[in-house]
């Protein structure tokens, strides 16, 4: 089993960067897809971006359209951390960011909860 932590999160005006992390414990993420989903109050939990395992020296990385070209989805060559590279961000990008994982290869994330490990959130909130 696989336990995650996210960190990073914070508040930052329109325009501003962040970077998330979140790290794995009790097993690596080798073997694993795993992404960022997102909840803004009110509504349901998002993919914003993940990674499905293709083996060893693969990642296929998929984003959903509203962050592609700002938002960017890496991990260490260790399977510890995964990260999240947030740029040009905006107001509409304010929610609570979770990192989750599932064993295999999961390149649809849909919906949100075939992934079966969560963290438990890092608030991101972007002022205008």
């Amino acid at each position: 089993q696989v336990q995650l932590v996210e960190s990073g999160g914070g508040l930052v005006q329109a325009g501003g960067s962040l970077r998330l992390s979140c790290v794995a414990s009790g097993r690596t993420f080798r073997g694993y897809t795993v992404g960022w989903f997102r909840q803004a109050p009110g509504k349901e939990r998002e993919f914003v971006a993940g990674i499905t395992w293709s083996g060893v020296g693969a990642a296929q990385t998929t984003y959903t359209d509203p962050v592609k070209g700002r938002f960017t989805v890496s991990r260490d060559n260790a399977f510890t951390t995964l990260y999240l590279q947030m740029n040009s961000l905006k107001p509409e990008d304010t929610a609570v960011y979770y990192c989750a994982a599932r064993y295999g290869s999961w390149p649809l994330f849909q919906p949100p909860m075939v992934m079966n490990y969560w963290g438990q959130g890092t608030q991101v909130t972007v002022s205008s």
